[in-house]
């Protein structure tokens, strides 16, 4: 008999790996379900960027192993783009190692810094591959608690010394900002406890009142911080898998050494295509925004027929919805309301104890199909 490795026993298949199928189920025999529960962009990327894929894929070299650390071009892109949107100098050949993803990154920079047994800070509510890959990895985890009565903000005395701390903000899936001044604190609390601060940033633009914010706006953070970014939200590319670490060279050398033995660089149409996205101004953002505030109006409509709470103060490309009803159970809240009007909702205890009792609607669906679920529920 061949035995799984034991580290899978302390995991699960991905919540909305295993919700697919459920899905794909009901439509197998003739239900429509609505899928509102994965943050999945369906619009198309940045004028130019598909068009420029294409033209490169016919290059000669195009279909070579590329650069571990990418070409130098996406590298200067990604660089001038810090630049550009969050005021913050990053030094494109020692400092950025882009990534199939900022998912990747979360496996790469845990395999770098994690021994066995080594202390994890991980936000709950949080992203739940957060959890996972420290299970894999044999890590302690040490969650720590983000309320809403503390704006989702973590009270540094509550936590404890660890190697790594992992903080995101916008945050996913509550929607929340951080002030600039809670952000050096955090930055403060590191230095003074050597943790590795892990900032994941994939939101800053959509629906974002306040200046997008990196980590290294704080003064000295890069002495003790990555920060992990992504054009799959930003610039709806999920399915390209376009992401990045930014830090200082000597993190970014010992992270090249696991990613090195792990994959042979992004392909290079890819590339291209991603610096055409990063090359675009701020006027691609308001376009953005301007759907998703349409969007977000018609799920604020959802849940106020629905007696679920909510915050207008929000970012990212969710709604984060307290229930109120007699019924607080989540889990059961969604299952109920696939069943009912073939709409899936995530619940929020997917992201944690601190999720119970909420749950998340995601916007990415087209305005047509948002009014069709509407008009099943108040039907």
């Amino acid at each position: 008999m061949i035995v799984a490795a034991k580290r899978t026993n302390q995991i699960s298949e991905y919540f909305f790996s295993e919700k697919m199928k459920e899905i794909y189920h009901f439509e197998k025999n003739g239900i429509k379900i609505i899928n509102l529960g994965i943050g999945n962009p369906d619009l198309i990327p940045p004028s130019g960027v598909i068009h420029k894929m294409k033209k490169a894929s016919e290059l000669k070299h195009a279909n070579t192993y590329q650069k571990y650390i990418g070409i130098e071009a996406l590298r200067n892109a990604i660089s001038n783009w810090y630049k550009k949107v969050y005021r913050v100098n990053v030094d494109p050949k020692n400092e950025i190692l882009p990534l199939m993803g900022s998912k990747e990154g979360i496996m790469l920079i845990s395999m770098s810094y994690l021994d066995k047994g080594d202390e994890v800070l991980i936000p709950d509510p949080g992203y739940p591959p957060y959890s996972s890959v420290s299970k894999l990895l044999d890590a302690k985890i040490v969650y720590y608690n983000l309320c809403e009565n503390e704006n989702w903000i973590p009270v540094l005395k509550n936590l404890s010394k660890a190697k790594i701390m992992w903080i995101n903000y916008p945050h996913m899936p509550t929607g929340a900002t951080i002030p600039f001044e809670k952000l050096e604190e955090i930055v403060f609390f590191s230095k003074k406890n050597h943790v590795l601060l892990v900032h994941d940033n994939p939101y800053s633009f959509i629906l974002n009142e306040e200046r997008p914010l990196s980590i290294f706006n704080v003064k000295g953070a890069k002495d003790v911080a990555l920060e992990l970014n992504s054009l799959s939200k930003s610039y709806n590319m999920p399915g390209w898998r376009v992401g990045m670490i930014i830090g200082k060279k000597e993190f970014i050398h010992n992270i090249l050494k696991i990613k090195s033995q792990m994959d042979s660089g992004m392909y290079y149409p890819i590339q291209i295509g991603a610096i055409e996205a990063l090359n675009h101004d701020s006027k691609w953002f308001e376009k953005l925004n301007i759907e998703y505030i349409k969007r977000r109006k018609i799920i604020w409509e959802i849940c106020d027929y629905l007696n679920l709470k909510y915050t207008i103060k929000s970012s990212g490309i969710f709604v984060w919805a307290k229930i109120t009803d007699t019924n607080k159970n989540d889990h059961i809240w969604s299952d109920k309301f696939l069943k009912t009007y073939h709409i899936f909702v995530t619940p929020g205890r997917v992201f944690g104890n601190n999720g119970k009792g909420y749950v998340r609607f995601s916007m990415c669906c087209p305005i047509k199909i948002l009014e069709q679920a509407k008009n099943r529920i108040f039907s």
